[in-house]
């Protein structure tokens, strides 16, 4: 590394590739905050009733929409996101927004190069996991009789 002469900074030989211009759409921000959000400990899902219903149906034939319930508005230097989730019951829901909010600016920040503004959490919903059943071979054929 050399330091150049007038300012005295380091310079690393990266130069940019020439000119051009590159967008990021609304919607890769949209599934990079989406991953990220997915990631935080407490959260069961994104999205509202009727996007999760979609959602179940595309991952029952192995695709996912990263993006389902995230909604990001990019502008030339920044950008906004707005999160719908459902948190896990037990986990304090202050705390998963603010885990999720963290790991969105994170993210975006890092991979996608913009300033986030706001990330915007509204949690509609609270899973409740369904009792343990039985386990057990005769509990398992019942089952699958019905």
């Amino acid at each position: 590394m050399d330091r150049d002469e007038i300012t005295g900074e380091l310079v690393t030989g990266e130069q940019p590739a020439g000119p051009g211009r590159t967008v990021i759409s609304d919607s890769a921000v949209a599934k990079v905050a989406g991953i990220a959000a997915k990631a935080v400990p407490g959260v069961y899902s994104l999205g509202s009733g009727p996007s999760r219903a979609l959602g179940a149906i595309r991952d029952a034939v192995g695709s996912s929409d990263h993006a389902a319930g995230v909604r990001a508005e990019v502008g030339e230097t920044q950008v906004a996101v707005d999160i719908i989730l459902v948190a896990v019951y037990g986990y304090p829901l202050h705390d998963v927004a603010n885990q999720v909010r963290a790991a969105v600016y994170s993210a975006v920040e890092k991979l996608v190069g913009l300033q986030v503004i706001e990330v915007n959490i509204e949690i509609n919903d609270v899973y409740i996991a369904p009792p343990a059943k039985p386990g057990g071979k005769a509990g398992t054929e019942r089952e699958a009789l019905q």
